[in-house]
């Protein structure tokens, strides 16, 4: 693990009581572990929105299987970019509906287009994106 730095952070009595209301409600067991979640989450963000870096990501969408052509559409896509993808998962919902869980890694520009186009296929119902980063872990592990 990487050396711990402390460092003193000033904040208004009303802010900082309604922070210690958030950490109590989240679960931490201080604030230190509540503010380098809050400084992870703003860094894989900035990753995120810069398109810089590289990042981890969640495709979850929901699709039905008897729309013509769309699981070939998908699986396509998917021989196309196994550089980024991780893994897959599929579930059966229904007898219709099938819910595909990508993971993907890679630079967050890239990925995040790989999602775009998975997400916009003619059929998926419904999908969304999960963005975690792996800049954060290489600075622990680097000691950076």
């Amino acid at each position: 693990m990487a050396k711990l730095v402390r460092f003193g952070v000033a904040m208004e009595d009303s802010l900082l009581k309604e922070f210690d209301r958030y950490i109590r409600r989240k679960g931490y067991k201080n604030r230190s572990e509540a503010i380098r979640d809050l400084a992870r989450n703003a860094m894989v963000q900035e990753a995120w929105e810069q398109e810089k870096g590289e990042v981890i990501a969640a495709v979850a969408l929901v699709y039905d299987h008897e729309k013509r052509g769309l699981a070939d559409k998908l699986t396509d896509l998917q021989h196309h970019a196994v550089p980024l993808i991780v893994s897959t998962l599929h579930v059966h919902l229904d007898e219709r509906h099938c819910l595909e869980v990508l993971v993907l890694r890679g630079k967050a520009s890239q990925v995040r287009k790989l999602a775009n186009q998975i997400l916009a296929i003619k059929g998926v119902l419904h999908g969304g994106v999960v963005a975690t980063g792996v800049p954060v872990a290489k600075a622990e592990i680097e000691g950076e």
